[in-house]
């Protein structure tokens, strides 16, 4: 069920929108991923979920789980649910087992949609957190399109180089929060370099992390 839908989703914005992927060779083939991607629309965890590999795994407010049969359709399709601003540090045990058991996760560090279609100077540590707990390696993406979508809109989604949370931090339950933050700084800067192509403000953010190194 849950490649058939995959399937028909993907068929449907294709039908839709002048939709392409770039960058697909990037996702590894024998691990899963957290995929870190910018934030516009409603639209983002379905054009996310047909592009990558896998089976995926994605947070989703807890207001959505009321309605059963709803509940019941994005649980079959991975969905978790959050309490949203009350400190649910179960969702990272939650998050971390699904990378362990063979679900990829997709999560908007944003932590809301963009208006503009920029991308947030700032973003949250949450995956950096899943990554240094679990090991796995983060997937930059960029959902790129103009300013509303329409109708035969043109479309990318943009899979950026992985990146080795390793590099950052220890691999641990209690990993170092200044590191955390580094490693998100490194994801923010390249959603927006696939994003907004490489503006003067993400390749400040890449030097100030290389002279940090």
């Amino acid at each position: 069920m849950y490649y058939i839908i995959k399937f028909l989703v993907r068929l449907y914005f294709r039908i839709m929108y002048k939709l392409r992927y770039e960058g697909r060779d990037n996702i590894p083939k024998d691990t899963t991923v957290i995929y870190a991607c910018n934030h516009r629309s409603n639209a983002d965890p379905p054009l996310l979920g047909t592009g990558g590999r896998g089976k995926f795994a994605f947070m989703a407010k807890e207001e959505l789980f009321r309605n059963k049969f709803f509940a019941w359709l994005i649980r079959s399709l991975g969905a978790f649910p959050v309490a949203r601003g009350k400190g649910d540090t179960g969702v990272i045990d939650t998050a971390v087992d699904r990378l362990n058991n063979g679900r990829s996760l997709m999560i908007f560090p944003e932590g809301t949609r963009s208006k503009d279609g920029k991308v947030a100077k700032k973003g949250h540590t949450g995956a950096a957190l899943i990554a240094a707990r679990s090991g796995k390696p983060i997937i930059p993406v960029g959902i790129c399109y103009g300013e509303k979508l329409k109708f035969r809109t043109p479309l990318t989604v943009k899979f950026g180089a992985p990146i080795d949370p390793a590099e950052y931090c220890e691999i641990c339950d209690a990993p170092n929060p200044r590191q955390l933050v580094k490693l998100k700084n490194r994801y923010m800067a390249d959603i927006r370099f696939l994003v907004e192509g490489a503006p003067e403000e993400a390749q400040e953010d890449k030097k100030e992390e290389a002279d940090n190194e």
